[in-house]
Protein backbone atom coordinates (compact mmCIF):
# COMPACT_ATOMS: atom_id res chain seq x y z
CA UNK A 1 0.00 0.00 0.00
CA UNK A 2 2.36 2.08 1.41
CA UNK A 3 4.79 1.51 -1.68
CA UNK A 4 2.00 2.05 -3.98
CA UNK A 5 1.50 5.66 -2.84
CA UNK A 6 5.02 6.44 -3.05
CA UNK A 7 5.29 5.31 -6.62
CA UNK A 8 2.00 7.42 -7.36
CA UNK A 9 3.81 10.55 -6.02
CA UNK A 10 6.85 10.11 -7.81
CA UNK A 11 5.12 9.49 -11.03
CA UNK A 12 3.01 12.32 -10.15
CA UNK A 13 6.22 14.48 -10.37
CA UNK A 14 7.24 14.39 -14.72
CA UNK A 15 3.51 15.32 -15.13
CA UNK A 16 3.53 18.29 -12.73
CA UNK A 17 6.36 19.55 -14.37
CA UNK A 18 4.91 18.96 -17.78
CA UNK A 19 1.87 21.30 -17.46
CA UNK A 20 4.21 24.04 -15.69
CA UNK A 21 6.22 23.91 -19.17
CA UNK A 22 3.00 23.46 -21.29
CA UNK A 23 1.05 26.08 -20.10
CA UNK A 24 4.37 28.37 -19.79
CA UNK A 25 5.04 28.20 -23.45
CA UNK A 26 1.11 27.99 -24.60
CA UNK A 27 -0.07 31.02 -23.08
CA UNK A 28 2.94 32.93 -24.84
CA UNK A 29 1.65 31.97 -28.21
CA UNK A 30 -1.73 33.28 -27.28
CA UNK A 31 -1.55 36.89 -29.67
CA UNK A 32 -1.48 39.71 -27.46
CA UNK A 33 0.94 40.96 -24.54
CA UNK A 34 -0.14 41.70 -20.98
CA UNK A 35 2.57 44.91 -21.40
CA UNK A 36 0.31 46.33 -24.28
CA UNK A 37 -3.33 45.66 -22.28
CA UNK A 38 -1.50 47.53 -19.00
CA UNK A 39 0.06 50.30 -21.06
CA UNK A 40 -2.10 50.29 -24.28
CA UNK A 41 -1.15 50.48 -27.87
CA UNK A 42 -0.51 54.31 -27.71
CA UNK A 43 2.08 53.54 -25.66
CA UNK A 44 5.81 54.49 -26.76
CA UNK A 45 8.36 51.70 -26.95
CA UNK A 46 10.13 53.48 -23.93
CA UNK A 47 7.32 53.23 -21.47
CA UNK A 48 6.36 49.33 -23.07
CA UNK A 49 10.22 48.61 -22.43
CA UNK A 50 10.26 49.73 -18.94
CA UNK A 51 6.76 47.96 -18.19
CA UNK A 52 8.18 44.80 -19.01
CA UNK A 53 11.13 45.10 -17.38
CA UNK A 54 9.68 46.13 -14.15
CA UNK A 55 7.76 42.50 -14.63
CA UNK A 56 10.62 40.84 -15.19
CA UNK A 57 9.44 39.69 -19.17
CA UNK A 58 12.43 40.57 -20.32
CA UNK A 59 14.71 38.21 -19.40
CA UNK A 60 14.98 34.96 -21.15
CA UNK A 61 12.00 32.71 -21.07
CA UNK A 62 14.03 29.48 -19.55
CA UNK A 63 14.74 32.45 -16.94
CA UNK A 64 11.55 33.04 -16.23
CA UNK A 65 10.27 29.50 -15.98
CA UNK A 66 13.01 28.66 -12.84
CA UNK A 67 11.95 32.09 -11.27
CA UNK A 68 8.36 30.63 -11.09
CA UNK A 69 9.56 27.14 -10.38
CA UNK A 70 11.76 28.45 -7.89
CA UNK A 71 8.86 31.24 -6.02
CA UNK A 72 6.67 27.79 -5.55
CA UNK A 73 9.44 25.77 -4.50
CA UNK A 74 10.44 28.27 -2.10
CA UNK A 75 6.91 29.11 -0.82
CA UNK A 76 7.18 32.69 -1.99
CA UNK A 77 4.95 32.21 -5.00
CA UNK A 78 5.48 35.04 -7.93
CA UNK A 79 2.92 38.40 -7.77
CA UNK A 80 -0.17 38.87 -10.69
CA UNK A 81 1.16 40.41 -13.66
CA UNK A 82 -2.00 42.56 -13.55
CA UNK A 83 -2.85 42.89 -9.95
CA UNK A 84 0.67 42.60 -8.04
CA UNK A 85 -0.38 40.66 -5.40
CA UNK A 86 0.57 37.67 -4.66
CA UNK A 87 -0.88 34.56 -6.96
CA UNK A 88 -1.59 32.47 -4.64
CA UNK A 89 -3.36 34.68 -2.42
CA UNK A 90 -5.46 35.60 -5.96
CA UNK A 91 -6.69 31.77 -6.50
CA UNK A 92 -7.42 31.12 -2.51
CA UNK A 93 -9.42 34.43 -2.19
CA UNK A 94 -11.85 32.78 -5.22
CA UNK A 95 -11.86 29.23 -4.45
CA UNK A 96 -14.27 29.40 -1.85
CA UNK A 97 -16.72 30.67 -4.20
CA UNK A 98 -15.99 28.27 -6.92
CA UNK A 99 -15.79 25.38 -3.90
CA UNK A 100 -19.12 26.51 -2.76
CA UNK A 101 -21.05 26.67 -5.33
CA UNK A 102 -19.69 22.99 -6.37
CA UNK A 103 -19.96 21.11 -3.35
CA UNK A 104 -23.91 22.15 -3.27
CA UNK A 105 -23.93 20.86 -6.93
CA UNK A 106 -22.48 17.68 -6.22
CA UNK A 107 -25.04 17.35 -3.30
CA UNK A 108 -27.32 17.93 -5.46
CA UNK A 109 -26.26 15.45 -8.11
CA UNK A 110 -25.40 12.74 -5.81
CA UNK A 111 -28.69 13.07 -4.30
CA UNK A 112 -30.77 12.96 -8.16
CA UNK A 113 -28.27 10.38 -9.82
CA UNK A 114 -28.21 7.57 -6.89
CA UNK A 115 -31.77 7.25 -6.51
CA UNK A 116 -32.59 7.59 -9.92
CA UNK A 117 -29.72 5.68 -11.61
CA UNK A 118 -30.90 2.49 -9.70
CA UNK A 119 -34.66 2.91 -10.16
CA UNK A 120 -33.98 3.47 -13.64
CA UNK A 121 -32.15 0.32 -13.42
CA UNK A 122 -34.39 -2.00 -11.39
CA UNK A 123 -37.53 -1.00 -13.00
CA UNK A 124 -36.17 -1.22 -16.70
CA UNK A 125 -38.37 -0.29 -19.52
CA UNK A 126 -41.14 0.86 -17.45
CA UNK A 127 -42.33 4.41 -16.84
CA UNK A 128 -39.46 5.79 -14.45
CA UNK A 129 -36.66 4.20 -16.19
CA UNK A 130 -38.09 6.31 -19.19
CA UNK A 131 -38.46 9.61 -17.25
CA UNK A 132 -35.02 8.73 -15.86
CA UNK A 133 -33.37 8.17 -19.24
CA UNK A 134 -34.97 11.28 -20.62
CA UNK A 135 -33.82 13.41 -18.13
CA UNK A 136 -30.52 12.21 -18.17
CA UNK A 137 -29.91 12.45 -22.01
CA UNK A 138 -31.44 16.48 -21.89
CA UNK A 139 -29.18 17.20 -19.21
CA UNK A 140 -25.81 15.68 -20.96
CA UNK A 141 -27.21 17.38 -24.43
CA UNK A 142 -28.42 20.62 -23.84
CA UNK A 143 -25.62 23.24 -22.60
CA UNK A 144 -25.99 24.65 -19.25
CA UNK A 145 -25.17 27.78 -20.63
CA UNK A 146 -28.71 27.73 -22.35
CA UNK A 147 -30.39 26.25 -19.68
CA UNK A 148 -29.07 29.56 -17.11
CA UNK A 149 -29.60 31.89 -19.88
CA UNK A 150 -33.39 30.47 -20.38
CA UNK A 151 -34.55 30.10 -16.50
CA UNK A 152 -33.20 33.63 -16.19
CA UNK A 153 -35.50 34.84 -18.99
CA UNK A 154 -38.56 32.83 -17.57
CA UNK A 155 -38.60 33.90 -14.04
CA UNK A 156 -37.88 37.28 -15.01
CA UNK A 157 -41.01 37.50 -17.48
CA UNK A 158 -43.67 35.04 -16.08
CA UNK A 159 -42.33 35.92 -12.17
CA UNK A 160 -40.92 39.00 -12.47
CA UNK A 161 -37.71 37.15 -10.24
CA UNK A 162 -34.78 38.18 -11.29
CA UNK A 163 -31.81 36.05 -9.22
CA UNK A 164 -29.32 38.68 -6.47
CA UNK A 165 -26.27 39.65 -8.61
CA UNK A 166 -23.03 39.29 -7.18
CA UNK A 167 -21.61 37.52 -4.03
CA UNK A 168 -22.02 38.12 -0.37
CA UNK A 169 -19.68 35.39 1.48
CA UNK A 170 -21.42 32.60 3.86
CA UNK A 171 -19.95 34.11 7.19
CA UNK A 172 -21.28 37.56 6.23
CA UNK A 173 -25.24 36.53 5.46
CA UNK A 174 -25.84 32.87 4.80
CA UNK A 175 -29.79 33.33 3.59
CA UNK A 176 -27.92 36.02 0.57
CA UNK A 177 -25.24 33.98 0.16
CA UNK A 178 -27.18 30.75 -0.80
CA UNK A 179 -30.09 32.61 -2.72
CA UNK A 180 -27.06 33.80 -5.08
CA UNK A 181 -25.46 29.76 -5.25
CA UNK A 182 -28.91 27.98 -5.35
CA UNK A 183 -30.18 28.73 -8.96
CA UNK A 184 -26.40 27.88 -10.54
CA UNK A 185 -26.42 24.93 -7.96
CA UNK A 186 -29.24 23.14 -9.12
CA UNK A 187 -28.43 23.68 -12.72
CA UNK A 188 -24.43 22.37 -12.77
CA UNK A 189 -26.11 19.57 -10.48
CA UNK A 190 -28.46 18.47 -12.64
CA UNK A 191 -25.90 18.65 -15.28
CA UNK A 192 -23.54 16.61 -13.08
CA UNK A 193 -26.24 14.41 -12.41
CA UNK A 194 -27.35 13.13 -15.73
CA UNK A 195 -23.84 12.37 -16.48
CA UNK A 196 -23.77 9.86 -13.51
CA UNK A 197 -27.38 8.56 -13.47
CA UNK A 198 -26.46 6.91 -16.96
CA UNK A 199 -23.60 5.57 -15.70
CA UNK A 200 -25.11 4.14 -12.52
CA UNK A 201 -28.09 2.70 -14.73
CA UNK A 202 -25.31 1.14 -16.83
CA UNK A 203 -23.17 -0.23 -14.25
CA UNK A 204 -26.13 -1.46 -12.16
CA UNK A 205 -27.79 -3.28 -14.89
CA UNK A 206 -24.40 -5.19 -15.22
CA UNK A 207 -24.22 -6.00 -11.74
CA UNK A 208 -27.76 -7.47 -11.52
CA UNK A 209 -27.03 -10.04 -14.13
CA UNK A 210 -24.17 -11.83 -11.91
CA UNK A 211 -24.41 -15.28 -10.32
CA UNK A 212 -23.83 -13.67 -7.32
CA UNK A 213 -27.03 -11.69 -7.25
CA UNK A 214 -29.43 -14.29 -8.65
CA UNK A 215 -27.70 -16.60 -5.50
CA UNK A 216 -29.09 -13.88 -3.11
CA UNK A 217 -32.32 -13.09 -5.18
CA UNK A 218 -32.95 -17.77 -4.97
CA UNK A 219 -32.21 -17.46 -0.78
CA UNK A 220 -35.12 -15.14 -0.80
CA UNK A 221 -33.84 -11.83 0.18
CA UNK A 222 -36.14 -8.72 -0.35
CA UNK A 223 -35.41 -6.54 -3.10
CA UNK A 224 -34.48 -3.80 -1.01
CA UNK A 225 -31.61 -5.75 1.00
CA UNK A 226 -30.43 -7.45 -2.41
CA UNK A 227 -29.76 -4.14 -3.69
CA UNK A 228 -28.46 -2.05 -0.90
CA UNK A 229 -26.12 -4.92 0.48
CA UNK A 230 -25.02 -6.67 -2.31
CA UNK A 231 -25.58 -4.74 -5.68
CA UNK A 232 -25.04 -1.09 -4.74
CA UNK A 233 -21.37 -1.47 -3.52
CA UNK A 234 -20.28 -2.90 -6.43
CA UNK A 235 -21.89 -0.74 -8.56
CA UNK A 236 -19.98 2.47 -7.46
CA UNK A 237 -17.08 1.64 -8.52
CA UNK A 238 -17.19 3.30 -12.06
CA UNK A 239 -19.08 5.91 -10.72
CA UNK A 240 -16.42 7.15 -8.04
CA UNK A 241 -14.35 7.79 -10.77
CA UNK A 242 -16.77 9.95 -12.71
CA UNK A 243 -17.11 11.90 -9.38
CA UNK A 244 -13.44 12.05 -9.25
CA UNK A 245 -13.40 13.77 -13.03
CA UNK A 246 -16.35 16.20 -11.52
CA UNK A 247 -15.00 16.83 -8.67
CA UNK A 248 -11.75 18.47 -10.54
CA UNK A 249 -14.58 20.38 -12.54
CA UNK A 250 -15.91 21.76 -9.58
CA UNK A 251 -12.14 23.25 -8.50
CA UNK A 252 -11.30 24.66 -11.40
CA UNK A 253 -14.47 26.63 -11.62
CA UNK A 254 -17.57 26.78 -13.73
CA UNK A 255 -16.55 29.89 -16.01
CA UNK A 256 -20.27 30.19 -17.89
CA UNK A 257 -22.08 29.44 -14.45
CA UNK A 258 -19.90 32.31 -12.52
CA UNK A 259 -20.06 34.55 -15.37
CA UNK A 260 -23.54 34.89 -15.87
CA UNK A 261 -24.47 34.81 -12.24
CA UNK A 262 -21.53 37.24 -11.78
CA UNK A 263 -19.90 34.63 -8.95
CA UNK A 264 -16.24 35.47 -8.28
CA UNK A 265 -14.95 32.36 -8.51
CA UNK A 266 -11.84 30.29 -9.87
CA UNK A 267 -13.27 30.21 -13.41
CA UNK A 268 -14.15 33.60 -13.79
CA UNK A 269 -10.86 34.25 -12.72
CA UNK A 270 -8.92 32.25 -14.84
CA UNK A 271 -10.74 33.75 -18.01
CA UNK A 272 -9.81 37.03 -17.13
CA UNK A 273 -6.15 36.15 -16.58
CA UNK A 274 -6.29 34.83 -20.40
CA UNK A 275 -8.29 37.75 -21.70
CA UNK A 276 -5.44 40.16 -19.21
CA UNK A 277 -2.27 37.95 -20.45
CA UNK A 278 -1.30 37.43 -16.72
CA UNK A 279 1.19 34.84 -17.39
CA UNK A 280 1.95 34.30 -13.67
CA UNK A 281 -1.78 33.68 -12.68
CA UNK A 282 -2.68 31.78 -15.27
CA UNK A 283 0.50 28.94 -14.89
CA UNK A 284 -0.34 28.97 -11.16
CA UNK A 285 -3.95 28.28 -11.39
CA UNK A 286 -3.31 25.70 -13.96
CA UNK A 287 -0.17 23.91 -11.57
CA UNK A 288 -2.80 23.92 -8.71
CA UNK A 289 -5.57 22.29 -10.88
CA UNK A 290 -3.63 20.16 -12.00
CA UNK A 291 -2.57 19.29 -8.48
CA UNK A 292 -5.72 18.80 -7.24
CA UNK A 293 -6.82 16.26 -10.21
CA UNK A 294 -3.64 14.20 -9.18
CA UNK A 295 -4.55 14.01 -6.29
CA UNK A 296 -8.20 13.22 -6.33
CA UNK A 297 -7.30 10.39 -9.25
CA UNK A 298 -4.80 8.54 -6.47
CA UNK A 299 -7.85 9.11 -4.07
CA UNK A 300 -10.73 7.40 -6.30
CA UNK A 301 -7.54 4.61 -7.20
CA UNK A 302 -7.21 3.85 -3.11
CA UNK A 303 -11.28 3.66 -3.01
CA UNK A 304 -11.52 0.65 -5.49
CA UNK A 305 -9.96 -1.33 -2.48
CA UNK A 306 -12.50 -0.35 -0.18
CA UNK A 307 -15.55 -0.99 -2.84
CA UNK A 308 -13.88 -4.18 -4.24
CA UNK A 309 -11.81 -5.67 -1.72
CA UNK A 310 -10.60 -8.27 -4.25
CA UNK A 311 -8.32 -5.28 -5.40
CA UNK A 312 -4.98 -5.66 -4.17
CA UNK A 313 -1.89 -2.81 -4.27
CA UNK A 314 1.59 -3.61 -4.89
Amino acid sequence: MYGYLIRRILLALPTLILVTVGSFALIRLVPGDVVIAKVGESGSHADLDKVRHDLGLDAPFHVQYFRFVRGILTGKPPKSLWSSRSVAREFFDRLPTSLELGLIAMAISVAIAIPAGIASAVRQDRLIDYVARVGAILGTSVPDFWIATALVVYLSLYFGYLPPLGYVSFREDPIKNLSQLYLPAIILGYRLAATTTRMIRSTMLDVLRQDYIRTAWAKGLRERAVINRHAVKNMLIPVVTIWGSQLAIVFGGTVILESIFSLPGVGQMSLTAIQQRDYTQIQFNVLVLATIIVMLNLFVDLTYGWLDPRIRYR
